[in-house]
């Protein structure tokens, strides 16, 4: 059943072809069919007649092969994941609405308001064509956000890609930051923040992690699942096309080798303008109470789709794929189930409102149509041509497939990368004051400390009138409430050298860093969600990276007390030799934390407006720099440890920002992470054009390091806070009940960056220095 004519255009009438259907599947159970091809392993095609009682229908094959690929199954993976649900507490659910296993995670801000958010990987799509593989890496993760009923608005990206002076670099990235600024700034939504990260490890598999923040009331948030005996199933949005067939199981889940075509299917092509329209048009559905629930179509489109919402409900489903609207009327089913066409969403609707949906679908001018209903089966069947092609029990497609105890070990050169620290490989150290501006300008330009601008710039950071804080800043701030300025603040970091190093501590890093930025604006970190980003699970070293990672970042985010509420992984991002220490890219958990502000006009930026003010250093230096930005940007060095974790630190840290920024003791806080000290003195004071003039021995005296230690050390658990010189002992005090060590640095003002008995960094050089690298690069 179709919607009237006038929102379902006729398709062009074609011969109809002969069909793999279920009687003929099991008429022929020796006939040969492509699941190598597909993605699945022999055993896992053996499961499926197993299952099924005879062979699959093409059709059926096609369904499983996509919803047991690695991307939307999880199956060497949720063994693993399982641990985020292990290691919560009830006191971490206290402000946990809906947590893993939906399409975003929701969380209570306070007044009724809740977010929604969520981080997800377009890796593969991205390096095959970059401007789509981003654009809809974009519009998927948005979809996800729309299903649950919030309004979209905000995202940010975390980007990493090659070597700069890789011939192929500049062709991936120009690509990619044209499709996340082309989709985001269509979509009249604001980016606020994310990294961008240049590393040789990424050369042939760039990351492309999107996020999507979304706003909604308590009483607005959606579930989806097919429950209602006789409600319909309704396709709306964009027509079904040829676009991304088999992206799910093939460009997510498997490496990429040369000449072989079937691992080089079309990536899926965006339209921004189409998704805006969906926004609206699914925001009114929702407040006109006329749908049980919307599922995104993303990933494995229409057989995902079906299926989860089938296997969520307590009954069973039937469509009729002669009723999807087609761009494309010559696609077979498979090609129909496994489409990864971008802007549709299905729906579940009661049938008493349907006339009311239609409407309303009709309103916004978007294409709809009923292509099933929800039956008492217990079974997902599908008809093409009046015949059936898929007879299955969903839950065995969508949440009964494989699991994989991978093997995984140590990898046998994890040692000897772990003793080549800066130390054993007798890398020079500045000592001199000449010596240490000339290293502190070296990172300074270097293109993962350089100015982020060329591409920041491309994006709209402001739209939408919301926007407290964004890039440079530590972390976004968005307000949610106009009447009462409510807010919330959002930061996504990693570390891949630190991950290589050791994954275990690199990922709880990831969360300290981004709980930290967070806390710098003066919000309560509340809730994480997180896109892990590693190699083959297939390779011991890469599966016991994956363990190792899931395994310190579930330990840290219990003992900061915030839960992991969703998020993504992709896996298979390697193409070197297996078991070889460059055979995939840095092990890159990307860990995203938001938290809440009640009033987003007192948020602290990143960089101090006046001149006169005190700088304090909230927490403790140590001699670390293995990993560093410095061992990177002057020596091209990587060995080592990371630095050490202190959540406890880091908890009592935050707590004292927040309470700084709350009591208004606080002008500004700039969090020290990558290039130490220096990186963040010189980054605050180029924010809003004024200097600082700061004395060390504070530092060296306290901590016993010498000058370029205090400079240039990546320890945790620091920050910088520019305050009123009347308010300077009051902040001391805050911090120190909070035992947290605080020492005056300097003051502000000027036009350079003074390090007194050392050196100093005129702003005007600084800023050349700083925003220049990146434009000469590419253009």
């Amino acid at each position: 059943m179709t919607a009237p004519a006038s929102q379902a255009p006729s398709s062009p009438t074609v011969a109809v072809p002969k069909l793999d259907t279920v009687e003929t599947a099991a008429a022929t159970p020796d006939e040969v069919q492509p699941y190598g091809e597909l993605g699945l392993k022999e055993d896992e095609y053996q499961r499926i007649k197993d299952i099924l009682g005879r062979r699959p229908t093409a059709a059926e094959l096609a369904m499983y092969s996509v919803m047991w690929s690695e991307h939307c199954s999880y199956k060497s993976s949720k063994v693993h994941l399982s641990k985020f649900g292990e290691k919560v507490t009830d006191e971490m659910k206290e402000h946990l609405l809906v947590g893993i296993g939906e399409n975003a995670g929701v969380v209570d801000i306070g007044d009724g308001w809740a977010v929604t958010f969520k981080v997800e990987s377009h890796n593969h799509p991205s390096f095959v064509e970059p401007y789509q593989g981003a654009a809809t890496g974009v519009g998927g993760i948005v979809r996800d956000i729309i299903s649950m009923g919030a309004r979209p608005v905000a995202v940010m990206d975390q980007l990493r890609f090659g070597a700069v002076d890789h011939p192929d670099t500049a062709r991936v990235v120009h690509g990619v930051v044209s499709g996340v600024g082309g989709y985001g700034n269509s979509l009249g939504l604001p980016n606020i923040g994310g990294e961008l990260v240049f590393d040789g490890s990424y050369q042939g598999n760039p990351l492309v992690n999107a996020l999507c923040l979304g706003v909604l009331r308590h009483e607005d948030i959606h579930l989806a699942n097919a429950t209602g005996l006789g409600n319909k199933v309704v396709l709306f949005g964009a027509r079904t096309g040829g676009d991304g067939i088999g992206g799910a199981s093939i460009l997510a889940s498997e490496t990429f080798e040369d000449g072989v075509p079937a691992k080089r299917p079309s990536v899926q092509v965006g339209d921004p303008f189409m998704e805006k329209v969906l926004i609206e048009c699914c925001l009114e559905l929702f407040s006109a109470k006329v749908v049980e629930g919307i599922q995104d179509l993303g990933a494995a489109g229409i057989s995902c789709a079906t299926s989860e919402l089938a296997s969520n409900g307590d009954g069973g489903m039937h469509v009729d794929l002669d009723d999807v609207l087609l761009r494309d009327p010559t696609l077979n089913a498979g090609e129909i189930l496994m489409s990864e066409s971008q802007e549709r969403m299905m729906a579940v609707v009661r049938p008493d409102q349907l006339d009311a949906f239609l409407a309303i679908t009709r309103k916004w001018e978007v294409e709809t149509a009923v292509i099933g209903e929800v039956n008492g089966s217990g079974r997902l069947t599908i008809d093409h041509h009046g015949q059936r092609i898929v007879d299955v029990d969903p839950k065995t497609v969508a949440h009964e497939g494989p699991v994989y105890h991978r093997p995984f070990a140590r990898p046998v050169w994890q040692d000897g990368l772990q003793a080549d620290t800066t130390i054993a490989a007798g890398l020079a150290r500045p000592a001199s004051g000449p010596e240490l501006r000339k290293t502190a300008l070296t990172l300074l330009a270097s293109p993962n400390l350089a100015s982020k601008a060329w591409v920041t710039d491309q994006y709209d950071r402001f739209v939408q009138g919301n926007t407290a804080l964004a890039q440079p800043d530590d972390g976004g701030v968005i307000r949610v409430d106009e009447s009462t300025g409510l807010g919330v603040a959002l930061a996504t970091d990693a570390n891949g050298r630190y991950g290589k190093l050791d994954p275990r501590t690199g990922a709880a890093l990831a969360l300290a860093e981004a709980y930290r930025n967070v806390a710098t604006s003066g919000a309560k970190p509340l809730a994480v969600t997180d896109c892990l980003n590693f190699g083959s699970p297939e390779h011991p070293d890469s599966m016991w990276q994956l363990v190792e990672a899931i395994e310190g970042l579930a330990d840290a985010c219990q003992e900061l007390g915030v839960p992991v509420t969703g998020g993504n992984v992709s896996l298979y991002n390697g193409t070197g030799e297996p078991g070889q220490i460059d055979s995939s890219i840095h092990p890159t958990p990307v860990v995203g934390v938001l938290g809440v502000l009640d009033d987003v006009s007192t948020a602290l930026p990143s960089g101090w407006r006046t001149e006169g003010l005190s700088l304090l250093l909230l927490g403790t230096t140590r001699d670390e720099l293995d990993g560093s930005a410095w061992a990177d940007a002057v020596h091209s060095h990587l060995g080592g440890l990371p630095p050490r974790v202190d959540l406890a630190a880091e908890k009592a840290l935050a707590s004292a920002l927040v309470e700084a920024r709350k009591t208004g003791l606080a002008a500004a806080a700039h969090d020290l992470s990558e290039g130490g000290l220096i990186q963040t003195l010189l980054e605050a004071s180029l924010r809003f054009g004024v200097g600082a003039s700061v004395a060390l021995e504070g530092v060296t005296g306290r901590d016993k390091v010498d000058p370029f230690v205090a400079l240039f050390s990546e320890s945790t658990g620091r920050v910088v806070v520019a305050v009123d010189p009347e308010h300077e002992g009051e902040l001391t005090h805050l911090a120190e009940d909070a035992g947290v060590p605080v020492l005056r640095l300097g003051t502000t003002g000027g036009d350079a960056v003074v390090i007194e008995g050392q050196f100093e960094i005129p702003l005007a050089e600084a800023r050349e220095a700083h925003e220049g690298t990146l434009p000469r690069i590419f253009g």
